[in-house]
């Protein structure tokens, strides 16, 4: 990306978030930064301009003119960028107004919760490609493309801890693939796993994963670190009857017990057809693998799988955990939610913790483990033994702050 051709508006009614975000911009080369303080200010800077803003950060409950106002504004001014949406508000807030602005037609980048983070910011960007009429665009990838980069190994394993909520330990990882780009630099998953998925590649790819993943657990073990690694797992995987077959294989090979394994399953789509999933699963858990429902709450009959599949593990959606200490919906959700694992007998998770209000939500609920930002970030394998000393003496700061 050509980051000197990239005009940036950034519209918020906080005079810090303005110059802290104009920085964070500056610093990561994007020098066409422009700022407003309110809605009115910004649509008049758009007609000024001789060249247009072709990104906007918008942050959204603005004075006089909020950011869902403003976005209808936007149509009618003929705005043809992109928008990020940055502000406070809940994960579900900020999911619902992501979907206003795609019905606008507006190409929309994402959304980063506040405080923003560099990183977080610089991941949504690189979504973006220039086309040829000077327009940026959400980068799309070849299948071919991908099929390349899972042949020549450019697929790379995070990990993003678990903890122990009442204790602090660290009980496991998540695993989190990334695709480490010739060109594009690191590549998040939400790019490329629906391309694996429509064009037959997901089992390739997964297969990679969990091999990547089995002999890290192994290379931590022989450390004498003992983590339970989480792998994510495509309702496509579970289409094929021989994936228990795989798993189980690969498992053995790399000298693991299958107890240390989490499968998550995420049920993004409706599944047409259970016969071979509702075996595939089965067979794992005879098998003594762990398996955990993901993204709880968000797919098409969660309630249903928790009946019909022996599920050891329930993680509540993050859109239901972060900000649920001051949203009475989320809590409602979020506490309905832990109650049924519970009932369940089952290992609850809250998922997005991000915050120090969040931990200590969880943490006065009875959740078993949580993950998120404020316990940590994904990040590469060879990071999580420092990690995990620092968190020990972070946990030792965070329960004498309680005393």
């Amino acid at each position: 990306m050509n980051k000197s051709k990239v005009r940036i508006l950034v519209v918020d009614d906080d005079p810090f978030v303005l110059k802290m975000m104009e920085h964070m911009l500056k610093k990561s080369g994007f020098n066409s930064v422009a700022t407003c303080k309110n809605g009115s200010l910004a649509l008049d800077t758009l007609d000024i301009q001789d060249e247009k803003s072709n990104l906007i950060l918008l942050d959204l409950n603005m004075p006089e003119m909020d950011g869902i106002e403003f976005v209808r504004k936007l149509v009618e001014h003929d705005y043809s960028g992109s928008l990020i949406l940055i502000s406070g508000e809940n994960e579900r807030t900020l999911e619902m107004t992501e979907k206003l602005v795609n019905a606008h037609k507006i190409n929309i980048l994402g959304h980063l919760q506040k405080p923003v983070l560099p990183d977080e910011l610089a991941a949504l960007i690189s979504k973006w490609r220039q086309v040829e009429d000077g327009r940026f665009v959400v980068k799309a990838y070849k299948a071919s493309e991908l099929r390349s980069g899972i042949a020549n190994r450019e697929l790379v394993n995070y990990y993003q801890p678990k903890v122990a909520v009442a204790t602090g330990a660290v009980v496991g990882v998540e695993t989190l693939v990334r695709w480490r780009h010739a060109e594009d630099g690191l590549v998040f998953p939400d790019q490329f796993i629906g391309l694996a998925e429509k064009n037959g590649l997901i089992d390739f790819l997964t297969n990679v994963v969990v091999v990547d993943a089995l002999d890290q657990a192994k290379s931590w073990r022989n450390e004498g670190l003992n983590l339970c690694v989480a792998v994510n797992v495509s309702m496509d995987n579970l289409s094929s009857v021989s994936f228990a077959d795989f798993v189980t294989e690969a498992t053995l090979e790399a000298d693991l017990s299958t107890r240390d394994i989490v499968l998550e399953v995420t049920e993004s789509r409706l599944m047409l057809d259970q016969r071979a999933p509702l075996e595939v699963l089965t067979r794992l858990r005879l098998k003594r693998f762990y398996l955990s429902i993901d993204d709880f709450g968000t797919g098409h009959s969660s309630l249903k799988q928790l009946r019909d599949i022996p599920f050891d593990e329930l993680k509540i959606d993050h859109s239901f955990v972060h900000g649920a200490w001051r949203d009475p919906i989320s809590r409602a959700i979020y506490d309905a939610s832990l109650r049924l694992g519970k009932q369940l007998s089952m290992t609850v998770v809250a998922e997005g913790v991000e915050d120090r209000n969040d931990w200590e939500m969880v943490k006065s609920s009875g959740c078993d483990l949580a993950q998120g930002y404020f316990i940590a970030h994904p990040m590469p394998a060879a990071d999580i033994p420092g990690w995990i000393e620092d968190w020990d003496k972070r946990w030792q700061v965070l329960q004498e702050s309680v005393l």
